[in-house]
């Protein structure tokens, strides 16, 4: 069984993020195994919040050249994670947003 700091790998602190907060969305990268359903449930645990909904988004990672030689950078899960009205927000994000 995962912890949810397995799930939860970090914050995505972006313009587009910064603009959800208003509105309660707070945006994760989460593990690229991980459902909705265990996403919720890791939110809800780490931050003791009540989570409304979740949104994933699976990104490919960029090629990148060096000369002749190609590779790709690691392919990445967003999770948008939106909080019900009475929920209190996160405080990490709280700080950052003032």
């Amino acid at each position: 069984m995962k912890s949810a700091y397995d799930i939860i790998r970090k914050p995505v602190l972006t313009e587009k993020s910064y603009a959800e907060l208003p509105d309660k969305t707070y945006t994760f990268i989460v593990d690229k195994n991980a459902n909705k359903v265990e996403i919720r449930k890791a939110v809800e645990e780490a931050f003791n919040v009540k989570v409304d909904s979740v949104r994933t988004v699976n990104t490919l990672g960029k090629i990148k050249r060096q000369g002749a030689h190609q590779g790709r950078r690691p392919s990445t899960k967003k999770a948008y994670v939106t909080l019900t009205k009475d929920s209190k927000g996160i405080e990490f994000f709280d700080t950052i947003s003032q």
